[in-house]
């Protein structure tokens, strides 16, 4: 720490703690005296504070890594601190006590309230994610920022980085339909939608500047890429006028946007802008805010005094006009508030703007004449109120000389500064408007620690400045002296005059309005200025709609094409005839209706707040009647437009696609607008239902069970086997047809909303296969915890206890377990892989397999152990869901013997009923039948004549059962591979 700008150095170290690794320095902008020091986050959290300006220390530790400081622009102690991890905290004693204000906060979106505009001194404006997970603009007060104390001034969404808070204005960006619309808030008013001309289509807006109450916009429209056009607003920054087409733009180093445009210090109303011409860069210079733009005049002679032949508009002056990310340099282009009119840039002279052949350049007049003061580039700094300039060569070599003038650039005397040549880091210039003293910093070798050196330009002033040392100075336009609507005159330092100007140097400034001309006026917006300086209607504009707003019996401004700018001071003249007149508001019938939802999506969630904007291109708001018709059977209406202009919220119980319209009318006419909303139920469960063994070349019907059964529209992705691309359908059913054998994968997707799950199956395809079903000891009930694991493992060991009791491979045998009590299963008995060339012997062998394991179920054979001492013995259903099932045409036995089946089964329903008997393996087969029916679980026929039972075709069976039969059918979903079983399937329109 030094107090004596760096003669003289104090170590620090102990004071802040011998261990402490500290990130950053931030000193209060109000208070010079306190400073504040981050600790190093990947070491400690923790801050030091001073407020000695950094003669002392105290230490403080956080329970959050600060990222950055921002501190109140008038209360001192006031500090918001964004952490890593997205949060805001407040605190009112200089970080010493820290209290959170809000999560999920946008980086660099948080600002303090503005002096005049905010009628509290703690109000923050911020940007942050809600419970909904959408955007907001927000603001609260620093001590009392809960969810009930919030508001947001803007009711709807808006896009994430787009909140801008700038003196006067607030700026937002919400998306919809694909197109950004911008909207602005002037002095806190409600807000206003941006008009820009109407095919601008912007794609991104940066906001220039706000000074003086006018907004200065750059806008990259639809057909641009590296370009950007210059807009400039009304007071209000609605109405937006084009300035200037194609500023070249860039990409910092932080990935953030750069605008060639450059504001002249000092001196409102005149900027620098690099515009793309064919393929060029030139630069172009404005005297009236962006009316009028010309190329800079090149200088008459070089630094050897020769004359340069450079003749408009084929060879002019052209600039670097990007302001340097370094804070240690001075950047390729100064000025300053303290020295009007004078500008220092690198550049150079020809066709387009170069980054090779460069030099350094200065004006004295405010850009109207220039003069080469160096052939390569310098950092040029400001000394004394600009009385002194200081140059320093911009190289990576080290060097030991330095250059000052005092006669603005015309002559230049050689200082040096160290003995030793330096590598120059960086220089710090003290801040204040009488600097004399600079600090350089660097390295004499590329292993040697860092050097400060200070340089006292104190002894080179050898007086104070007296009145013979002025002179003045008239601010002009290429001879006109009229610049925005004024005459005025500055006093400044004679060139030459080595004495400083002191502390109490006033500049004097005489100004003066001058008559209105035609040069104070732009086109205003929906006006085109043409070759003869008019202001002609554009294609797309119609004056009527500047009234659009406009209630009868109200006035509006009519203009005439054209409006003053903004902070031009022209009194008289013109004035008059180019002012807006105010005219009576006309009665207009409502036309262009729309209506829209906040986010500007189509879809909503059921129970949740659908939030629906209306708007209304031409019409009188206050006496225009106002309907919505929601669709369900609700419909509001309004008297005005008043209590809609922050949106009508309601709340569907219902899902299903609704039809959405609002209705305007006024005694002078109507319209009408129509949305289609989508409202969904989140689907949070989807089974994929699907037979476990299936006929070459035949349909299968395939569904897809989700959950909640009410999930509004859905859309379901099918892939078969190994395709690419999905067969997409409405409907949770498809019917498909597999030509190849073996093991088929099935996989569905269903999306509903932002929500997209998936299942997949696999499906065993053969020939043909015979089937029967299967029962069990009741001991294994007891074990069933019913879960698809279980029964998949399950599943495994009854084929195995099959496979090793009747020496039938496994790959001829496949077991399905059902869901649900008590414990049943299907068996699948399938043909041998090779031989399914010889259909008649393969039958026969099928047919012979079949009865091997029919052998080894009837004799009990069939058993496995499920733990010690529980034996588990496997039976043979008395039913056959289907006995075999192949593709030929004719099965008139087994249709006789199912008829057959059918008739008994009848008799002994009514037997049932009538007598109220149990019958244990009736029991068994209706409730598996009931949970196979809902899954679609069985055998698929390949023909619609083979004979088919299922459950439709008996009587229900809880008309069967007596009250007292209780058995336990828990779950209605299974699978031969990954499933899940669930209770019941709820339906979603409970809310």
């Amino acid at each position: 720490r030094s107090t004596d700008y760096g003669t003289t150095y104090e170590k620090l170290n102990d004071k802040v703690g011998l261990k402490t690794v500290l990130s950053y320095l931030y000193v209060s902008p109000t208070n010079k005296r306190k400073i504040m020091l981050l600790s190093d986050p990947e070491i400690e959290s923790s801050i030091l504070i001073s407020s000695d300006e950094g003669a002392t220390y105290q230490k403080y530790r956080l329970n959050f890594y600060i990222q950055s400081l921002l501190f109140h622009p008038k209360q001192e102690e006031w500090i918001l601190a964004y952490s890593l991890d997205q949060k805001l905290y407040s605190s009112m004693d200089f970080g010493r006590k820290w209290q959170l204000m809000h999560e999920r906060v946008t980086p660099n979106r948080f600002y303090w309230s503005v002096t005049g505009l905010d009628k509290e001194p703690d109000l923050v404006h911020m940007e942050a994610r809600t419970a909904d997970g959408h955007t907001h603009y927000l603001t609260c007060r620093i001590q009392d920022c809960s969810e009930t104390k919030r508001s947001g001034p803007f009711s709807r969404s808006i896009d994430i980085s787009s909140l801008v808070v700038q003196d006067e204005y607030i700026f937002i960006q919400v998306t919809a339909g694909g197109r950004a619309n911008y909207y602005v808030s002037y002095r806190r008013e409600p807000f206003a939608q941006i008009k820009l001309p109407k095919y601008s289509l912007p794609k991104d807006m940066h906001i220039i500047s706000t000074d003086e109450n006018q907004v200065f916009a750059a806008v990259q429209e639809w057909n641009q890429n590296d370009t950007y056009n210059l807009y400039i607003s009304d007071t209000r920054g609605v109405y937006f006028t084009l300035a200037l087409e194609n500023v070249k733009s860039s990409r910092g180093l932080e990935g953030n946007i750069i605008i060639d445009l450059y504001e002249v210090a000092g001196i409102k109303g005149i900027f620098l802008a690099n515009r793309k011409i064919d393929d060029q860069i030139k630069t172009f210079i404005t005297y009236n805010k962006g009316r009028d733009w010309r190329l800079l005049q090149a200088p008459d002679t070089d630094l050897r005094g020769e004359p340069v032949v450079c003749q408009l508009p084929f060879c002019s002056l052209h600039l670097h006009l990007q302001l340097s990310e370094n804070p240690y340099s001075s950047g390729s282009i100064s000025s300053k508030e303290t020295a009007p009119g004078l500008l220092v840039a690198t550049g150079n002279i020809g066709s387009e703007l170069s980054y090779t052949d460069v030099g350094m350049f200065i004006s004295s007049d405010a850009g109207n004449s220039w003069r080469q003061i160096f052939e390569e580039e310098y950092n040029v700094w400001f000394l004394d109120w600009g009385g002194a300039l200081v140059a320093m060569k911009h190289t990576s070599v080290p060097i030991r000389h330095m250059w000052v003038s005092f006669d603005e650039g015309r002559s230049w005397s050689k200082y040096s500064f160290t003995s030793t040549p330096l590598f120059v880091d960086g220089s710090l210039v003290d801040p204040g408007i009488e600097t004399q003293i600079m600090t350089v910093f660097g390295h004499f070798s590329l292993r040697s620690e860092w050097q400060l050196i200070k340089v006292d330009y104190k002894s080179i002033f050898s007086r104070r400045c007296n009145k013979d040392d002025y002179q003045t100075w008239h601010l002009h336009n290429q001879g006109e002296p009229c610049v925005m609507g004024e005459r005025k005159i500055y006093k400044k330092r004679k060139p030459g005059a080595q004495c400083s100007l002191g502390r109490d140097y006033s500049q004097t400034v005489v100004s003066e309005p001058c008559v209105c001309g035609q040069g104070d006026f732009e086109c205003d917006y929906g006006y085109e200025r043409h070759s003869n300086n008019q202001c002609v209607p554009a294609f797309w504009f119609s004056s009527s709609s500047l009234s659009k707003d406009c209630s009868v019996g109200q006035s509006y401004l009519n203009s005439t094409g054209y409006r003053r700018i903004v902070s031009n001071n022209c009194t008289d003249g013109l004035r008059e005839k180019y002012m807006a007149k105010m005219e009576k508001c006309p009665g207009k019938a409502p036309r262009g209706l729309h209506i829209l939802t906040t986010d500007g999506k189509l879809i909503t969630e059921q129970g949740h707040n659908a939030t629906f904007i209306i708007l209304m291109e031409e019409g009188d708001l206050q006496r225009t009647n106002i309907q919505l018709d929601f669709g369900d059977g609700i419909a509001v209406s309004y008297a005005n437009f008043s209590p809609v202009e922050d949106g009508i919220r309601h709340v569907y119980k219902s899902a299903g696609i609704f039809q959405v319209t609002a209705y305007a009318e006024n005694s002078l006419g109507s319209d009408t607008a129509v949305l289609f909303l989508h409202v969904v139920c989140p689907v949070e469960h989807i089974h994929l239902s699907v037979p476990f063994v299936a006929i070459r070349n035949k349909d299968v019907n395939i569904t897809a069970v989700v959950w909640p059964s009410q999930a509004g529209t859905l859309t379901y992705f099918w892939w078969f086997g190994n395709s690419t691309k999905p067969l997409i359908t409405l409907e949770s059913s498809i019917s498909y047809i597999f030509a190849v054998e073996g093991m088929n994968t099935v996989t569905v997707q269903v999306a509903a909303g932002n929500t997209l799950i998936q299942d997949t199956k696999e499906i065993a395809v053969h020939e043909y296969f015979q089937s029967q079903l299967l029962s069990f000891s009741p001991n294994l009930d007891y074990h069933n915890p019913d879960i698809p694991e279980w029964r998949q493992d399950i599943g495994k060991v009854i084929k195995r206890a099959l496979a090793q009791v009747t020496g039938i491979p496994d790959e001829q045998i496949l077991v399905a377990v059902f869901p649900g009590l008590p414990t049943s299963a299907e068996l699948f008995i399938l043909p041998h892989k090779n031989i399914t060339e010889r259909r008649k012997s393969s039958e026969a062998d099928l047919e012979q397999v079949v009865e091997i394991l029919f052998n080894a179920l009837n004799q009990n054979l069939v058993q496995f152990e499920l733990k010690p001492g529980v034996e588990v013995i496997v039976y043979v259903t008395q039913l056959t869901l289907a006995p075999l099932v192949d593709s030929s045409t004719g099965h008139s036995s087994s249709a006789m013997l199912m008829l057959l089946s059918v008739v008994f089964v009848g008799l002994a329903v009514f037997l049932i009923y009538k007598f109220k008997r149990k019958i244990p393996w009736i029991n068994i087969y209706a409730q598996v039948q009931h949970d196979k029916e809902q899954e679609m679980i069985g055998s698929v026929s390949q023909s619609e004549n083979a004979p088919k039972i299922t459950l439709s075709e008996f009587t229900d069976p809880e008309e069967l059962m007596d009250k007292e039969l209780d058995t336990r059918v828990m779950g209605s979903i299974s699978t031969i591979a990954n499933s899940e079983s669930t209770k019941e399937i709820p339906n979603c329109t409970s809310v």
